[in-house]
């Protein structure tokens, strides 16, 4: 076999369809245990990715992900610049692009034997937005190395603890640029606030204080309570998709020893039957020898009474 790191054998384990992924990381682990015992204990280690990530991992080893994570400094300097012309056109050329992008991966995983459900690409989308809104995730995405989907939640950078399976490969993913990320969905309490904080036109009449109230039925709502809020509510939801991914992990590692042992019943059981039917040939040859001795010894016997006549 090629004399391969761990992040190129994980890349080529994480495009093998979920169905397989666990008899050919196990298989992989064997065949380099003899040679690289630390690259087999890697190996053994390496995460079922999640079935979005085993997308993006097919559509980063086509290099079709490349222009979508492009498009990010162009997005990131339009909302700089507070451009909107640009930002509308930059907005509506994204989502076409990760809709495309997200209708290949769904093609691929067919063309690998596997179909992948509505949830699974819309977490596909999720991921691909994340990686052009922040250059890390970008980075993260386009390495082939993602065991888990990605998601951008405002300004807030997007969280890659334990999205990648080498990430010593993926320096970028920990010191890109830098630039701040943009955010994904629209700050729609933003623009309200901007359109509720500008003056009424001269000449209008004065607004009466119960329609203020009816217009602003939440004057004290705070924005970053809401991210606050939001930011604990996708911690706690991460966190239990990692307690299910290591439940899942232990549950795949008892599988694999119990297919083991079944293996070596299996080949204990191929010898007894091997043993059993040399034993058997070696009685039938017994068998045949002593039946040709009683038919000499007939014959000698015959042979005397004849001489005896």
């Amino acid at each position: 076999m090629e004399d391969l790191g761990f992040a190129d054998v994980a890349r080529e384990l994480l495009l093998v369809a979920p169905g397989d992924f666990v008899a050919e990381r196990t298989a992989r682990q064997r065949a380099v245990r003899k040679d690289d015992r630390a690259l087999a204990a890697a190996i053994g280690k390496l995460r079922k990715p999640a079935p979005a990530a085993w997308v993006v991992d097919l559509l980063a080893h086509d290099g079709a992900l490349d222009d979508a994570v492009d498009l990010g400094p162009s997005l990131r300097k339009a909302q700089a610049d507070a451009d909107p012309n640009a930002i509308r056109a930059l907005r509506r050329q994204r989502a076409e692009v990760v809709e495309a992008l997200t209708q290949a991966g769904a093609d691929l995983a067919s063309d690998a034997g596997h179909t992948v459900t509505p949830a699974v690409l819309d977490q596909v989308r999720s991921t691909i937005e994340a990686a052009m809104a922040d250059p890390h995730a970008g980075a993260a995405v386009t390495s082939g190395l993602l065991v888990a989907p990605l998601e951008s939640v405002g300004f807030d950078t997007v969280d890659l603890d334990g999205s990648l399976a080498d990430p010593d490969a993926v320096p970028d993913a920990w010191s890109g640029s830098g630039a701040p990320p943009i955010p994904i969905a629209e700050a729609r309490g933003a623009r309200k606030a901007t359109r509720a904080s500008r003056p009424a036109k001269r000449g209008g009449p004065e607004p009466e204080p119960e329609r203020e109230s009816d217009a602003d039925p939440e004057p004290t709502r705070d924005p970053a309570a809401d991210r606050k809020a939001a930011r604990q509510a996708e911690t706690a939801a991460r966190t239990e998709s990692r307690d299910a991914d290591a439940a899942l992990d232990a549950a795949e590692a008892d599988l694999e020893q119990a297919e083991e042992r079944r293996a070596e019943f299996r080949r204990a059981l191929e010898q007894v039957e091997a043993d059993i039917a040399r034993l058997e040939a070696a009685r039938d040859e017994a068998e045949a020898a002593s039946d040709r001795a009683r038919e000499l010894l007939a014959a000698a016997q015959q042979h005397r009474r004849d001489l005896g006549r």
